[in-house]
């Protein structure tokens, strides 16, 4: 679930930011691997494609215990992404409520030694705060319905969608803050891919005063995956993800 030689301001220096990037966004982009009606477990796998190059694949997993999900993800680098020893992953475990999608814990690293891009969350329902740290920064914020980390707003924009609705907007926390991100449905599309041809749905998301905007083309016939992904600023593609496996129960 996601911009020659290398010197400081090489193409394979900003490769790296892109490769991390992808992790943090690699939760928020597989909207459902389920049926027209109801969440499944799944694991898919994707590849993230930054200037035409392969720099990293994706694989991300459902998986249910008992009356709480638990989604993991993990990234390992391809190309010129082995360069770097970064191996993001995040695991978020959560609960589905007649509220909605209310997340229970959320950790995440960048598969090094380092914390700086290292976070575990708590969130606490009955007095509405989430808490830990995030990327070395103390967390402690008010918990609302709308808040969401990298990880669980991937089940949250799902069961909107498997409910007949486009999510409105998220707020997802950014160490201790929360950023707003809305959804707009704009239109329809057939995609080639390793299932062969499908239709998908096109729908956009952006942060409230940002220049990105990132699209989803999601297959209604098969729970709304996202098949292709795609993140521009401007008129730039700064990184497509393209799905290349799927299981599901």
């Amino acid at each position: 679930m996601p911009q020659r030689s290398i010197d400081l301001d090489s193409p394979a220096r900003r490769a790296r930011r892109a490769l991390l990037t992808f992790a943090a966004t690699a939760a928020v982009l597989v909207m459902s691997a389920a049926g027209a009606d109801e969440l499944k477990p799944f694991e898919a796998s994707y590849a993230w494609i930054w200037h035409g190059m392969t720099v990293a694949v994706s694989t991300l997993m459902l998986e249910k215990t008992a009356d709480t999900w638990t989604y993991r993800s993990k990234s390992e680098p391809r190309g010129i992404g082995k360069a770097f020893s970064e191996r993001p992953r995040q695991v978020s475990v959560l609960r589905i409520t007649g509220a909605g999608t209310r997340p229970l814990s959320y950790k995440a690293d960048d598969g090094t030694s380092s914390t700086k891009r290292s976070v575990d969350l708590k969130y606490d329902w009955q007095t509405h705060r989430v808490t830990g740290v995030y990327e070395e920064t103390k967390v402690d914020l008010a918990l609302t319905e709308e808040v969401q980390d990298d990880s669980s707003v991937q089940v949250a924009v799902m069961v909107e969608l498997l409910a007949g609705r486009t999510p409105e907007r998220f707020a997802l926390i950014d160490k201790n803050s929360a950023r707003e991100y809305r959804y707009v449905r704009e239109g329809k599309a057939t995609l080639h891919t390793p299932f062969g041809s499908v239709a998908t749905i096109i729908f956009r998301s952006q942060r409230a005063n940002s220049p990105r905007v990132t699209r989803f083309w999601c297959a209604p016939d098969r729970g709304y995956i996202p098949l292709r992904v795609e993140q521009k600023r401007g008129d730039e593609v700064q990184w497509t993800m393209q799905i290349e496996s799927l299981k599901r129960e």
